[in-house]
């Protein structure tokens, strides 16, 4: 018995000896904090990183800072940390041996500076103070949430926001599957297909900060098969906030035995805030087709914004290609399937194959007039070679590019030139509701009245129009439907693009067009939504024309109907 006792005493003061390290082991805490610009204004979307600097085989953390400029940690093991923070358009900053120690949390404030900042801190007085200011750049890839500023209660964050980020419900999403009854670019081969087809989207995480998104799609009909692939780059995985690379390859047939088109597209972009005044936009896209032959294109843009006084800014654009925009967007995943269906329109010109080009200049002017309302007002001038007209009819004439599913036709009508000028308003009610204001004076191909009937571009010239426009998005409260809606009117009967960088920038086309989302019921382990988009919903703006192929109707916005259904996991 005395034995017994014995060896439960020894166990227990062993079990004692081999707890006691663990239990004078430091216990875990957290590191919270703010990142500051030298003004002392919160950064949004900037990356912090988190070291271990006594654990080698720790994971970095990796974390973004909230539309307050902070960021917290989850437990951190008690010990010595290194945290690095970079973003965009400032010098990357480093906060050496922070200790986490038991149970407490640390706070931090993390200055940020640009090159600016650092001159001018090394030319100013000790003793001089810097202004306030209330402002900041938040500069953003999507054309319609460019670098402008917006207030709330003092605090800086996005300017109208109108797309969502990659979740749903505060889960986020990874992959996203769309099935479609077929485009919204009829009579574009150069595009998705206009029979019923699937894409598929996937968010996947590369290394400790990038992102690639990666896309396909493919249409269903076996006689005229199309498919595309796309791939994202995002180096610092902040989606619209910094560098993107994107490559995308597409490939479809004109029916069973006919040509075959395939193209090549690879684009970047980076944007930079050069201290507190100024920021750029750049990027260029090189394209490369095959149809018959093959043609290439290289198209360059950049943007420079420059804040003038609180609430004012100018703009100066130069580009071949706007930037893509979807104010519906799903976020990251929503842009990589966007990008399949981003090649300019594919024409034929004397049995070659050419792409629509263009060149846009504008200077603008934007005023904030509250944290919900603002005016802006460009002027601009359009330029192209290569300007595509859309129609209806049957001719033998092969520079007109027949459509395999219907008797549409793209067709080339030659050099356009134009200077025009926009006015905007745009307004937002409460959290759902957005609208859009838009008037336009500029130019658009119209038919002339020509005595003898002759090839289409001959009877066609450029005629100076007035388009007023108007777009709305709302999102129902309780049911979750997203619905917008808009209606541009033009005075004119214009056949090809008026101002189509706007069109593109505000999201409105011409005559009436309306998008709807409504989630459903999450029967699977997946969130699902039906979707329908109608182009030109009352058929307007078709205009006859009699020509030396025929006579032909011109159409500057097809009427359309695509839906389907999207699922999200």
């Amino acid at each position: 018995m005395k034995d017994r006792v014995i060896r439960a005493l020894a166990i227990c003061c062993l079990a004692g000896i081999c707890a006691w390290p663990l239990a004078a082991a430091p216990g875990s805490g957290k590191i919270t904090g703010v990142v500051v610009d030298p003004s002392g204004t919160p950064q949004l979307g900037a990356t912090v990183t988190v070291i271990s600097e006594q654990l080698a085989n720790a994971s970095p953390v990796q974390l973004f800072t909230n539309d307050r400029g902070r960021f917290a940690t989850a437990m951190l093991p008690a010990g010595l940390y290194s945290i690095k923070v970079t973003l965009a358009g400032f010098l990357p900053a480093v906060d050496e041996h922070v200790q986490v120690s038991g149970e407490h949390t640390t706070l931090l404030e993390i200055m940020l500076g640009s090159v600016f900042s650092s001159f001018e801190n090394l030319r100013r007085h000790p003793d001089q103070s810097v202004a306030p200011d209330d402002w900041t750049w938040v500069l953003r890839t999507s054309a319609a949430t460019r670098a402008v500023l917006r207030w709330q209660d003092g605090d800086v964050a996005l300017a109208d926001p109108l797309t969502e980020s990659d979740s749903v419900h505060g889960q986020p999403i990874r992959a996203r599957v769309d099935l479609t009854s077929g485009a919204d670019h009829p009579g574009s081969i150069a595009n998705l297909a206009d029979s019923p087809g699937t894409e598929i989207a996937y968010d996947l995480n590369v290394g400790s900060r990038g992102r690639m998104l990666m896309a396909g799609q493919f249409s269903y009909n076996g006689m005229a098969p199309a498919g595309g692939l796309a791939a994202e780059w995002i180096p610092t995985g902040e989606w619209g906030t910094g560098p993107e690379m994107t490559l995308v390859a597409r490939e479809s047939q004109l029916g069973p035995n006919g040509p075959i088109f395939r193209g090549l597209r690879i684009s970047s972009d980076d944007q930079l805030a050069l201290g507190d005044h100024v920021s750029l936009r750049y990027g260029a896209e090189f394209l490369s087709v095959g149809f018959g032959g093959t043609t290439s294109a290289l198209r360059p843009r950049g943007e420079i914004a420059l804040k003038l006084a609180e609430g004012w800014q100018a703009s100066a654009i130069m580009a071949a290609q706007p930037w893509q925009d979807n104010p519906s967007s799903g976020g990251a995943l929503q842009s990589a399937m966007d990008a399949l269906d981003d090649f300019p329109t594919l024409l034929v010109r004397n049995g070659r194959p050419v792409l629509e080009n263009g060149w846009h200049e504008e200077l603008g002017l934007e005023h904030a007039l509250n944290k919900n309302a603002k005016v802006s007002a460009a002027v601009f001038h359009d330029d192209s070679s290569h300007t595509a007209v859309f129609g209806r009819g049957s001719t033998t004439n092969t520079d007109f590019l027949q459509d395999y599913f219907s008797d549409a036709f793209a067709y080339d009508a030659g050099s356009s030139s134009s200077t025009g000028m926009r006015l905007v308003y745009q307004q937002k009610f409460g959290q759902g509701v957005h609208t859009t204001f838009v008037y336009t004076y500029a130019g658009a191909l119209a038919p002339t009245e020509a005595a003898t009937p002759g090839p289409l571009r001959n009877i066609l010239a450029t005629r100076e129009m007035q388009s007023v426009g108007a777009r709305m998005s709302a999102t129902m409260p309780h049911l979750g439907t997203k619905f917008s809606a808009g209606y541009k009117w033009i005075n004119g009967p214009a056949v090809s693009r008026m101002d189509g960088y706007g069109e593109s920038v505000y999201h409105l086309d011409p005559y009436l067009s309306m998008e709807i989302r409504q989630p459903l019921p999450n029967l699977f382990q997946c969130h699902m939504e039906i979707m329908a988009d109608v182009g030109n919903l009352l058929a307007q703006g078709y205009e006859p024309v009699l020509t030396g192929d025929g006579q032909l109707e011109l159409v500057p916005a097809y009427r359309y109907f695509r839906g389907g259904l999207s699922l999200l996991f």
